[in-house]
């Protein structure tokens, strides 16, 4: 009952959402044009993690620092679903632990992606996200990735070191360091669509060409965490800082 009525709203709840920021977004403190991003993610980075519609109706609690952290400098759009016609706008995409995308989906980011598309992937085989949902249920976030057909397209492969520590860690990128707790790691693959991918940081981070396009992907979820939910380390009081780094280096480099 509950799913059925979730995907019932989930789409006018993005639609909601593009429609408040907006294309023709501007930097208020400059009144220059701002870049927009799109948003496809199963973690509650945009709306709370809530088994209340109001929550999330209302949203009026504070906002996850991820949000905060990208509607800074850009216009930020959540996504449910997209195609050729929605991607034709959007400057950067950030697919945080997504759902598995469809056929369509895959064909359409490609596309977008090789036309000169820029897009961050956050794609986590082991997620350590608290949910306060069981698994099985729709409201959890997306456990393990499943995102091969669009990798194996771009070159990559993600796999999964078991015998890893159950701890979190550092690891350091260009963008600084970032913290991982059972991470994956990329490994190049051969394959017939031309790309070309440079994977570093002990397999966390893999930068690609792809076509007039961008990727830069990361192997882990772990610094997107929630701020009830971050490493003993405190390792997260400069995640802020890294992740804008890491979509200003997609969206310019």
């Amino acid at each position: 009952m509950f799913a059925r009525a979730w995907l019932a709203l989930s789409a006018p709840l993005a639609l909601m959402a593009c429609d408040a920021g907006g294309a023709e977004a501007t930097d208020k403190t400059r009144g220059e044009p701002v870049a927009k991003v799109g948003l496809v993610s199963t973690l509650p980075i945009y709306w709370p993690e809530s088994a209340e519609f109001g929550d999330i109706l209302r949203d009026d609690g504070e906002k996850s620092w991820v949000r905060q952290t990208i509607e800074a400098e850009y216009d930020l759009a959540p996504l449910d679903t997209f195609d050729t016609a929605t991607l034709a706008d959007i400057d950067l995409l950030i697919l945080a632990q997504p759902r598995a995308l469809s056929a369509a989906e895959n064909v359409a980011l490609d596309d977008w992606v090789r036309g000169g598309g820029r897009v961050l992937v956050f794609a986590d085989p082991m997620l350590t996200f608290h949910s306060r949902f069981p698994i099985g249920d729709r409201r959890r976030p997306q456990d393990v990735v499943l995102l091969s057909p669009i990798l194996a397209r771009w070159g990559l492969e993600l796999v999964y070191d078991d015998s890893q520590p159950e701890r979190e860690r550092m690891v350091m990128t260009t963008a600084g360091a970032i913290p991982v707790d059972l991470a994956g790691r990329f490994l190049a693959r051969e394959t017939f669509a031309p790309s070309d991918c440079a994977i570093a940081a002990e397999g966390l981070v893999a930068r690609c060409s792809i076509g007039e396009g961008k990727a830069l992907l990361i192997a882990d979820a772990a610094m997107l965490d929630s701020d009830d939910h971050v490493g003993h380390s405190g390792s997260h009081d400069e995640q802020p800082h890294v992740l804008g780094e890491l979509m200003r280096s997609t969206l310019h480099d």
